[in-house]
């Protein structure tokens, strides 16, 4: 899976939405169907396979028919004895039951039926990193048995790549810059693994290699969109009737009622919450939204300060929900205070949540006002809200609170256009901004006149804004 130390927060649907889903997907259903048909007479290889002459009495009760319907019912069988809704009694007779967990699918809470369905995802995740049988035929000995050190293949690594693209399916869904629950082209998805992020135009031979990448999941998305993993729109079979044509045309420039038919996937609200799970399971920070409703305010502001913003609004809205107006402004503000160096993202990010938050909470406010840290985000507040008597604020709280929120926008953003727009305002908006900004006594007043000068379009502007930083420097010691 990606090793993103820092992924964007998830929105998942909610653990009973998920259950409903997990149990109509096509996969899951089938296999608790036949943990249900199973009987005394049913019989089972060593494997806990379904014995041949099983297999049209499987089929038969999952409602199927035609050439896969074999291959489906014993799929689905596997599953099922994988995931535990099915028990071996008796290996020697090959004889089965159902398992204490099926009754989980009827009796127990979303939970435990998401669960299960996990253990069905990690069965299809592992059958979709070994190759096509028929692709065994060379190395297949007369009596059938597989010799695979003959294989160019590696289920290792096999493996890894699939986690890989998952793993990018994931970040371009959660990301808000990213096509979200759009659909995504095979072909781009393929490019992701392959094509190293330096490399301008690709070579023949890495073109190649994407094609050959799109073909492979072009399977195995087949197989994980019964499971409710993905929804996937296959390569038009017309583009494989010839392979070698079809390996070049991915990279060749299509409007965009072509690229679809190269493939297109995007998770399912159950598939976000499945490789969730997985990353996880896997140590790695893969947030979701509400996470933080339940904590304090502190982990509120510490927590959605690196969230992007519609993600930081839906997790403070949530955690707002849960509080009095009043008792909910007051634990952002004592929050919000401190010199450390990530004090002004969090004021940021309480002035945002504040800004959720209606007249109730005007007291907490008026607490506030002779506060050095809060007092000019408090007088911000209630002027925007219309309120009567609100002092003018001192010239060094103006200067601090202009210092904090640069310094804020710098950690939140680094040098985006937004912040050098705000850059030039103040400068315009104060001739000698530089000349009191370089004793304000704050943190962080050394680095954000370094970043104005850095971010000035203004050649004479900016040369002000570096001197005023040494004299700050020089002020503060460093």
């Amino acid at each position: 899976m990606s090793d993103s130390s820092s992924l964007p927060p998830v929105r998942l649907h909610s653990e009973a939405e998920l259950a409903r889903d997990a149990l109509a997907t096509p996969l899951f259903s089938r296999a608790a169907r036949l943990a249900r048909w199973a009987g005394p007479d049913t019989r089972v290889g060593v494997g806990g396979e379904l014995e041949e002459e099983q297999l049209p009495g499987a089929a038969e009760a999952l409602g199927l028919a035609g050439d896969d319907a074999a291959a489906l019912a014993s799929e689905a069988w596997r599953v099922a004895v994988d995931t535990g809704l099915v028990a071996i009694v008796d290996e020697e007779e090959g004889t089965v039951a159902a398992a204490p967990d099926l009754a989980l699918l009827t009796s127990g809470s979303p939970h435990d039926v998401l669960g299960l369905w996990l253990g069905a995802l990690e069965t299809v995740l592992a059958d979709a990193s070994v190759p096509d049988l028929d692709d065994l035929g060379d190395a297949m000995d007369e009596d059938g048995t597989i010799d695979f050190s003959e294989l160019d293949w590696d289920l290792e690594a096999e493996a890894e790549f699939l986690d890989g693209v998952l793993g990018n399916l994931y970040l371009l869904t959660v990301n808000e810059e990213g096509p979200g629950d759009r659909p995504v082209p095979l072909p781009a998805l393929a490019a992701s693994m392959i094509v190293p992020d330096d490399m301008g135009e690709p070579t023949n031979d890495v073109l190649e290699q994407v094609s050959d990448a799109m073909m492979r999941l072009d399977d195995q998305f087949r197989l994980l969109e019964p499971i409710g993993l993905v929804e996937f729109r296959p390569v038009d079979e017309a583009l494989m009737a010839d392979a070698e044509d079809a390996a070049d045309e991915p990279a060749a420039p299509v409007d965009d009622t072509d690229v679809s038919r190269y493939g297109m996937v995007r998770l399912t609200p159950l598939g976000l919450y499945g490789l969730r799970a997985r990353l996880l399971e896997a140590g790695i920070s893969a947030p979701a939204v509400g996470d933080l409703v339940d904590k304090g305010a502190d982990a509120l502001l510490d927590g959605t300060s690196t969230f992007p913003p519609m993600a930081a609004q839906a997790e403070t809205e949530q955690w707002l929900a849960r509080r009095e107006p009043l008792t909910a402004a007051r634990e952002l503000l004592a929050a919000a205070r401190g010199g450390d160096k990530g004090a002004p993202l969090r004021r940021l990010r309480c002035q945002q949540a504040l800004s959720l938050v209606g007249t109730e909470a005007e007291p907490a406010l008026r607490e506030v006002l002779d506060d050095a840290e809060l007092g000019g985000l408090a007088r911000v507040w209630l002027v925007e809200r219309g309120a009567a008597d609100v002092p003018t604020p001192p010239e060094s709280m103006v200067f601090w609170l202009t210092i904090d929120t640069v310094a804020a926008q710098l950690a939140a953003e680094g040098n985006s256009t937004e912040l050098q727009t705000l850059v030039e305002g103040l400068a315009q908006q104060h001739s000698g901004f530089f000349a009191t900004a370089w004793r304000v006594d704050h943190p962080a007043t050394p680095d954000v006149l370094e970043a104005m000068g850095r971010l000035h379009p203004d050649k004479k502007v900016a040369k002000a804004a570096r001197k005023a930083a040494f004299k700050a420097r020089s002020q503060h010691g460093g």
